[in-house]
């Protein structure tokens, strides 16, 4: 009697750990992250049987231990789609800010204001109005040109910002690896906050794939060691340990990063995650600055040198229209307009005279070879197809990552269907042994009786 009365115990604490199992999986049903637990319970064979290799009677149940279900390779699925996906939505944030900056001030408009309301000079070259006009025309030019490089600095500097927050977080994000390599470390397998840890551990993990590629390896614990930049690239985390990753910006515009641990340095090169997606915006900003730059300065010096063939409505040499600023510090295609007089426009050539208009012929050749209004055009259509594009890429990696994200949660998620007729399984099963347990206690009160 004694034995059955230990059998019903074994059962009841066995049970009872089944349904607490069930219990915390359907309370976390809705909770990111959470993989669901299972309970395993073996036999307790009789040391007797085994010894003799005989069938004999057990000697109840007991709980070997609270697993987490989830599949490495399904994660590693999603790891690798995440970091797919955050390079190109990053990329896809930077694109479409340069693109609301080459498109805001219809630069290309404007230029062709400019050169129009020159030809319409050439018809009445001593029409105060048409000199008004070309010169409020070059306020517009000068305007268009400096806020747009305003708006690609505004964007450059956002872009460190951004740089410097993504770096922090990586960093963060690391050193709470190494905090949970160290729990798993101290954890006894099999016990729920073995699985806990575990949860945060791919958690984390998920969310440093999207801000750069990563190569994981897992030990017999469960610890993982992260290399960044893919396999061959610098180990970030490696069990209780975290370097930390810095980035420079030179003065071209070139992102780079690397990995510090103690005195040792390393060159990381992401070539997925926001990382990667922020080294390919920032290369994209800077090619963007530096060619508007340069249609800027050209603009500028060919005006400028069609001015200083001509004489003014005064018979004067012609003076500067347009200024660039190039002083350190002075931003991208900073352009001022240092014309004030309408009457200082050089419409004559030398010794041409008030009604002359031959040098205004000469702005139509600049506008044909210097392509200045093609050239806007072209940068803001090229920026605007690779924008498309990356959309297009981006949408399907969205897609992707949301299958291996669907596929690692319909084996680590919990259904709740499954774990209602678990509940009732166990619980009819911890009903049985507490039944047990009682018939022991009445099959020995009644011999107690009878003696």
């Amino acid at each position: 009697m004694s034995d059955m009365l230990a059998i019903g115990a074994s059962g009841l604490r066995a049970y009872q750990v089944a349904l607490s199992t069930v219990s915390e999986n359907i309370a976390n049903a809705g909770t990111a992250g959470y993989s669901r637990r299972t309970t395993q319970i073996k036999e307790v064979a009789s040391i007797s049987s085994i010894s003799t290799l005989a069938v004999g009677n057990g000697e109840g149940a007991a709980v070997v231990g609270v697993q987490r279900v989830g599949d490495m390779f399904k994660m590693a699925e999603v790891l690798s789609s995440g970091s797919d996906l955050g390079k190109t939505a990053t990329s896809v944030n930077w694109l479409d800010r340069i693109q609301t900056s080459l498109s805001g001030s219809v630069l290309s408009t404007r230029l062709s204001t400019f050169f129009t309301s020159a030809t319409t000079l050439a018809g009445d070259p001593t029409s105060t109005a048409a000199r008004s006009a070309m010169l409020e025309a070059a306020s517009g030019v000068a305007g268009a040109f400096s806020e747009t490089g305003a708006s690609l600095d505004r964007v450059s500097a956002d872009l460190d910002t951004t740089t410097r927050d993504t770096v922090s977080s990586l960093n963060s994000l690391a050193a709470t690896l190494a905090k949970i390599n160290q729990g798993l470390g101290r954890a006894a397998p099999g016990t729920a906050g073995n699985a806990a840890l575990l949860d945060q551990r791919d958690q984390t993990l998920e969310a440093m794939s999207a801000l750069t590629d990563m190569h994981v390896t897992y030990d017999d614990a469960g610890r993982a060691s992260v290399n960044v930049g893919g396999s061959g690239g610098p180990l970030l985390v490696d069990g209780n340990f975290n370097a930390t990753v810095g980035y420079s910006r030179n003065a071209s515009g070139t992102m780079s990063f690397s990995v510090l641990a103690g005195v040792n340095q390393q060159t990381m090169s992401p070539t997925g995650g926001s990382l990667a997606g922020i080294i390919d915006g920032a290369q994209r900003i800077a090619d963007a600055q530096q060619e508007l730059h340069a249609i800027a300065s050209k603009f500028v010096g060919a005006v400028n040198s069609v001015q200083a063939q001509g004489r003014d409505l005064d018979n004067n040499p012609g003076a500067d229209i347009f200024a660039i600023d190039t002083s350190p510090g002075a931003g991208t295609a900073q352009v001022s307009v240092t014309m004030t007089d309408p009457r200082g426009i050089a419409a004559a050539a030398v010794g041409g005279g008030q009604r002359d208009n031959t040098n205004l012929a000469a702005f139509a050749s600049i506008r044909t070879a210097g392509a200045f209004e093609s050239r806007v055009v072209d940068m803001t259509t090229t920026n605007a197809s690779a924008l498309a594009q990356r959309k297009s890429v981006a949408d399907a990696q969205q897609t992707i990552r949301d299958n291996a994200v669907s596929a690692r949660d319909a084996l680590s998620g919990v259904d709740l269907d499954t774990e209602a007729v678990d509940l009732m399984r166990f619980q009819q099963a911890y009903s049985a042994t507490s039944r047990v347990i009682q018939v022991a206690r009445e099959t020995i009160q009644s011999i107690l009786d009878i003696r």
